[in-house]
């Protein structure tokens, strides 16, 4: 980090500030989109649940596996913005062919490609985070850019309530564009961290060996199985809205409740990341997981909406200690050669352990009612826990 870049506001440099206006405007995009897609399915073109699905897990596991590799290719190349640019580029300028799709397959190709840019994109985005900031501030970093992500998504939730009465689905989809494009003017200034650049490639070639999974550190080992394990019971909001809607609330208020989960992520994404900085990533992780297995526990008892609100609240405050500690976390762990390969096997594992764990919960809901979801979330919530209480003391590998 170059010393005209330090604490250029809150304390962060400037990558970390046009990165956190880049999410925002992706997100404020994005969820004008994503969450009227099923219903666009559904309503629109005669796709049934399963047509949903496919959509779904297909995009969300392509971007997954993605994600892996391009952060492996971006330690490999020793640049991280070809694959910002790419990847932003790619699910920016792709949103607006949604009006235009008139038949299931062609939302499913185009979603697919919308994924093939966060894939290509994330792993080198956090990594220039975490590269961007000094040691002490990289909780504090996470959490801004996460605070923006969710605050550009509480405003297109918002906006999408808001103005699908009035323009439909397809003019809305159009209108999508427009924050789409601010996303590219932002990501632009964004400069390759010194200390990517100062990398020579005889010196990376050198410790190809070491990119080896079996030869990462333990304790990184340890956490990337752990986080699975989490993220295998992590069921989503999707379900926090089934039982909202199972216990009486229409689906207005629903996606109201929506945002108000996204709006408590928001206020307390950085007051998080802060805390992590002071306490340490593993005291504010856990709090993080206790809470998720309590809101579990709560949901499985939850008979009125009062109930269901105060979950969508405490799931939001869990989800802001989490998401972008966990990402702090496999930084603090990861060597410093290894940021973007380590980040990008983060996401590529969460990723695909949440794809069956989704569908399990979805299989429990269907035989056995929502109770065994719950208690699904619980147990491996807990599980996780007790694993993560075990993660031993370590050292960052050079």
């Amino acid at each position: 980090m170059r010393q005209e870049d330090r604490r250029w506001f809150l304390g962060l440099s400037r990558n970390v500030i046009l990165l956190g206006l880049v999410s925002f405007f992706t997100d404020l995009s994005s969820q004008m989109i994503f969450p009227l897609l099923p219903l666009y399915l559904v309503s629109v073109l005669g796709a049934g649940g399963a047509v949903v699905g496919l959509v779904e897990g297909a995009a969300e596991g392509i971007a997954s596996v993605l994600k892996g590799l391009s952060g492996r290719w971006s330690d490999r190349l020793a640049r991280r913005k070809p694959f910002m640019l790419l990847g932003y580029g790619l699910s920016s300028f792709v949103k607006p062919l949604f009006a235009l799709a008139w038949s299931w397959p062609l939302v499913l190709l185009i979603r697919l490609v919308e994924r093939l840019g966060k894939g290509l994109r994330d792993a080198s985005r956090d990594a220039v985070l975490a590269e961007s900031v000094e040691e002490s501030l990289k909780g504090r970093a996470f959490g801004f850019q996460r605070a923006l992500d969710g605050l550009g998504s509480v405003l297109g939730a918002l906006l999408a309530f808001w103005l699908l009465p009035l323009l439909g689905y397809r003019k809305l989809f159009l209108l999508a564009f427009v924050p789409a494009v601010a996303v590219i003017l932002f990501l632009l200034p964004v400069k390759e961290p010194d200390s990517i650049q100062r990398e020579s490639p005889g010196k990376k070639f050198d410790r190809e060996p070491k990119r080896r999974f079996s030869s990462w550190p333990a304790s990184l080992r340890w956490f990337l199985g752990v986080a699975a394990i989490f993220s295998l019971g992590h069921f989503g909001y999707a379900f926090l809205l089934l039982k909202a809607k199972e216990t009486g609330l229409s689906d207005e208020f629903s996606i109201l409740y929506y945002a108000l989960f996204y709006a408590v992520y928001t206020l307390a994404s950085m007051p998080a990341g802060v805390l992590s900085d002071k306490l340490g990533r593993k005291p504010v992780l856990l709090t993080g997981y206790a809470l998720f297995a309590w809101v579990s526990l709560g949901l499985f008892f939850a008979k009125f909406p009062a109930l269901v609100l105060a979950a969508f609240v405490v799931y939001g405050l869990f989800f802001a200690l989490i998401d972008g500690v966990q990402r702090a976390y496999v930084s603090d762990l990861a060597p410093e050669h290894l940021q973007g390969t380590a980040l990008g096997y983060f996401h590529m594992i969460t990723g695909l352990t949440a794809l069956p764990g989704i569908y399990l919960a979805g299989l429990l809901w269907d035989s056995l009612g929502s109770g065994s979801t719950f208690l699904y979330g619980f147990a491996l919530s807990t599980l996780a826990c007790l694993l993560l209480a075990w993660h031993p003391h370590f050292r960052r590998s050079k």
